[in-house]
């Protein structure tokens, strides 16, 4: 751990700070992020485009250091040759074709003509769209935009990935593709970092995440370990159901159940402090029951329950 010939992080961020005028975009942010994927989780306005764009040099720090593969891009624009980008809004040529839109950019990365289009056909092909690669951008749906903007991202092979809330907008087929683009560039060794406001979308793609909330870095590190620090909070499971009340005087005499309620008609809410252990006992509950279930829900289970469970263990803590 401590060879001094170990190569720098991809990404660090030491006390990092970035505010305009009394508005706080960043506070005192410190990170390393090395290899795979990392999730970057917030509500809108927590601070992911602005971590972006000071790691893009599209802002400079108020405070604090950025270091990309160990380089001050302020001093060196060296690193963002080894970075690929994808803003949450950037416009393209509509009148171009996708093959023709990312071999131009290519060749602005030094790559000869015939490289430049073999180049494009591989990144085209990787993200789902060689059968439409000469067909304008201007009649592709946003999903297929949006993997456009990864192509072009990917065309020089960058040891970086940014990725600003590329699933925004898309349709369920195009966020699963995009959502297997990720995983596979995680997978090669690529250090990829993507943000959103969906809990849901990161946990299909990565484990590993950071957390902001208010400019502020609330949790670093794998979801599935930070939820279950958060088991001993109260959580609620939905039911919907025939027989609440029936339903019901078969969960209040298990463990992890501590309460139940009726907040609608053919509605059971189960508490309890161990969400895993409740739901290890649903199926055998529900079967013993005997009712027809309409359908079983976390409603605590986003992002912002998940945000608050967080604040209330730093503010009790």
């Amino acid at each position: 751990m401590n060879d001094i010939n170990q190569k720098p992080p991809s990404v660090l961020l030491e006390n990092v700070s970035k505010w305009y005028g009394e508005v706080i975009g960043i506070n005192d942010i410190s990170l390393a992020i090395e290899g795979g994927v990392t999730g970057i989780l917030g509500p809108n306005g927590a601070g992911k485009s602005t971590l972006f764009k000071l790691l893009m040099g599209r802002l400079k720090p108020s405070q604090g250091t950025v270091r990309l593969f160990g380089i001050d891009p302020w001093k060196s624009t060296s690193p963002y040759r080894r970075i690929g980008y994808v803003s949450e809004s950037e416009r393209m040529y509509d009148w171009m074709t996708s093959l023709d839109f990312i071999s131009t950019l290519a060749r602005l990365h030094g790559m000869s003509r015939d490289e430049a289009v073999e180049r494009s056909k591989h990144v085209l092909d990787f993200v789902g769209l060689e059968d439409v690669h000469h067909k304008e951008i201007g009649k592709y749906s946003k999903g297929m935009r949006q993997r456009v903007k990864i192509a072009h991202a990917l065309v020089h092979d960058p040891d970086l990935i940014i990725l600003d809330e590329p699933l925004h907008g898309c349709d369920p087929i195009a966020r699963t593709s995009i959502m297997s683009v990720v995983r596979e560039l995680g997978s090669q060794g690529k250090t990829v970092l993507i943000s959103s406001h969906i809990l849901e979308e990161i946990e299909r793609i990565t484990e590993q995440i950071v957390i902001l909330h208010n400019g502020k870095l609330l949790a670093i590190g794998n979801l599935h370990a930070i939820r279950d620090l958060l088991d001993q909070h109260p959580h609620r499971i939905l039911i919907k159901c025939d027989s609440p009340r029936e339903l019901a005087q078969l969960f209040i005499t298990e463990e992890p159940v501590y309460g139940v309620r009726f907040p609608e008609d053919g509605q059971l809410e189960i508490q309890t402090n161990n969400l895993s252990a409740a739901h290890d006992i649903l199926p055998s509950t529900i079967v013993k029951s005997g009712q027809k279930i309409s359908s079983i829900e976390n409603p605590d289970d986003n992002l912002d329950s998940l945000i608050g469970y967080l604040l209330g263990g730093i503010n009790n803590g």
